[in-house]
C-alpha cells in the first residue's frame, strides 16, 4: 500500500493546499479558497516569503551591494550549513518535541570528520561516513531516552548541549585547531560548478518540478479532488523557471577582483548540496509511510497510538535524522572554516537553526511543517545577518533582531493555531 501525503492545510504543494482545492470555477475559486483559509489562520510558509521579499527590497535599497553576484554567492554558502541543520529540526519539530543539541552535535560529527582526515589519514569518504555514523548515533541515543526512558526532549537535549562541548574538548584536546586540508571535503563548500553545469541543473530541476506538480494535479482527479488548474500550473513552473534562471546567470557572471590570480563564477557547490537534502527529506515527509506517520505523531501522539502506529519508533527516527542533518551541517562547516575548533557548531549555531525551522513556518506545537520551511526560515535568518553586516550593525544588534523575529514567528503559529481550532 503506498502512503500518501499527510494534509496539511495552507502549506503549498502538499494535499489540503488552498492552492490545490479549487472547484470547477478555476483561478477565482481557487483564490477565494486561499483567502477563506488566510483568513482561518492557515499561514503557511507565506509570512516567510513575505518577509524574505520584504528584507531583500530593503537592504537593497539602503546597500545596492547587497544583489551583487558576490555577496549574492556568499550568502548562499554562508547560510548552508545552519539550513542542512534546520531541515532536520524539521522531522523533530513535527513531534512536537526539541533538539537543543543540534549545533554541538555537529561540532562532534565535524571534529570526527577533521581527526580522521588529519591526524590519521582517513580517505575523505571514509571520514564522512564516520562522521554521518557518528549522528545517527547520537541521534539514537538521544531518541531513547526520550521515547523509551520518557525524559522530556528539553531536558534530554538540554544535557547533551552540555555534554557534547566537552566531547568537542576531548576530541581537540582542550582547543586545538585541526585544520582540514582534504580538497574533496575543501570543495564542499568553496568550489562552483561551471556555468554550463549549472545551466544543466536549473534545467533538470525544472523539468522535474513541471513533471511533479503535473503529476500531482492528475493524481488528485484520479482521487475525485480538484486539480490544479493549468493556468496556476504554468506560473509555478514559469515562475521556478525564471527565478532560477536569474540566480544562475548572476551566479555565472565573474565575481573574483583579480581575475588573472584566480577566476570565481558559477553556481556554489553547497546549493546542488542543500537541494538533493531538500528533495530527498520532502520525498521522505510527503511520499512515505514514515512521513505519514511523523505528521500522525505530531498532531496527536494517542490517537497515532491507536491507530497502529509504533510512536516511539517514530519518534527515535525522528532524532536520528535530525542529528544525521547536523552532522552535514558539520561537514559543510568545517569545509567552510578549512578548519575545526571548539567553536565549531557553538556560537549562534542553534539560535540560526531553530530560526530557520520556525521562521520557515513549522510550527514548534508539532504536526505542521514542511523541510522547505528550513531552506525559506534560512534565508530569511541569513538576509538579516548579511543584509545587517553590510550597513556596519555590530553583533549584538544582529542577535536581537534576529531573536526578535523568531519570537515574532512563534506568536503568529500560535496566534494562527488558536484562530484554526476556532474555525
Amino acid at each position: 500500500m503506498t502512503a500518501l501525503a499527510p494534509e496539511q492545510p495552507g502549506q503549498p504543494g502538499q494535499p489540503g493546499d488552498p492552492g490545490k482545492l479549487a472547484a470547477t470555477g478555476g483561478l477565482a475559486d481557487l483564490g477565494r479558497g486561499y483567502l477563506d483559509r488566510l483568513r482561518a489562520g492557515e499561514l503557511g510558509s507565506l509570512p516567510a516569503v513575505a518577509g524574505l521579499v520584504v528584507l531583500c527590497t530593503f537592504f537593497a535599497l539602503l546597500r545596492p551591494v547587497f544583489l551583487s553576484n558576490l555577496n549574492f554567492a556568499n550568502l548562499l554558502t554562508q547560510s548552508a550549513g545552519s539550513i542542512a541543520i534546520a531541515m532536520g529540526l524539521v522531522f523533530v519539530l513535527l513531534l512536537g518535541e526539541i533538539d537543543l543539541s543540534a549545533g554541538y552535535a555537529s561540532g562532534v560529527c565535524a571534529a570526527v570528520l577533521a581527526i580522521l582526515l588529519t591526524n590519521h589519514g582517513w580517505p575523505w569518504y571514509g571520514a564522512v561516513a564516520a562522521a554521518l555514523l557518528t549522528g545517527a548515533a547520537i541521534g539514537l541515543l538521544l531518541g531513547a531516552l526520550v521515547a523509551k526512558v520518557g525524559i522530556p526532549s528539553f531536558v534530554v537535549t538540554l544535557a547533551a548541549f552540555l555534554g557534547f562541548q566537552g566531547v568537542v574538548l576531548i576530541l581537540l584536546k582542550e582547543g586545538t585547531n585541526v585544520s582540514v586540508k582534504d580538497p574533496t571535503v575543501l570543495a564542499i563548500a568553496n568550489d562552483n560548478l561551471s556555468p554550463l553545469l549549472g545551466w544543466l541543473l536549473l534545467a533538470a530541476c525544472a523539468a522535474g518540478y513541471a513533471v511533479l506538480q503535473v503529476r500531482r494535479s492528475r493524481d488528485r482527479r484520479g482521487r475525485g479532488l480538484a486539480g490544479t488548474p493549468a493556468a496556476l500550473l504554468a506560473v509555478r513552473i514559469g515562475a521556478v523557471v525564471l527565478l532560477g534562471a536569474a540566480a544562475v546567470a548572476l551566479l555565472n557572471q565573474e565575481r573574483s577582483r583579480n581575475v588573472l590570480v584566480n577566476s570565481l563564477k558559477g553556481v556554489p557547490l553547497v546549493v546542488p548540496v542543500i537541494g538533493a537534502l531538500l528533495l530527498l527529506g520532502t520525498f521522505t515527509l510527503q511520499r512515505t509511510r514514515f512521513g505519514l506517520h511523523v505528521y500522525a505523531v505530531g498532531g496527536s501522539p494517542e490517537a497515532a497510538r491507536r491507530a497502529g502506529i509504533n510512536v516511539a519508533s517514530i519518534r527515535i527516527a525522528a532524532f536520528v535524522i535530525c542529528s544525521c542533518l547536523a552532522a552535514v551541517g558539520g561537514v559543510i562547516a568545517a569545509s567552510r572554516g578549512n578548519s575545526v575548533d571548539p567553536n565549531t557548531g557553538g556560537s549562534n549555531v542553534l539560535l540560526l537553526a531553530v530560526g530557520s525551522a520556525v521562521i520557515g513556518g513549522t510550527s514548534l506545537f508539532g504536526g505542521r511543517g514542511r523541510v522547505v520551511d528550513a531552506v525559506l526560515g534560512g534565508l530569511v535568518v541569513a538576509v538579516i545577518q548579511n543584509g545587517m553586516g553590510l550597513m556596519g550593525y555590530s553583533s549584538g544588534v544582529k542577535y536581537a533582531v534576529t531573536g526578535s523575529v523568531l519570537l515574532v514567528a512563534a506568536g503568529v503559529d500560535a496566534m494562527s493555531r488558536r484562530r484554526t481550532a476556532r474555525r
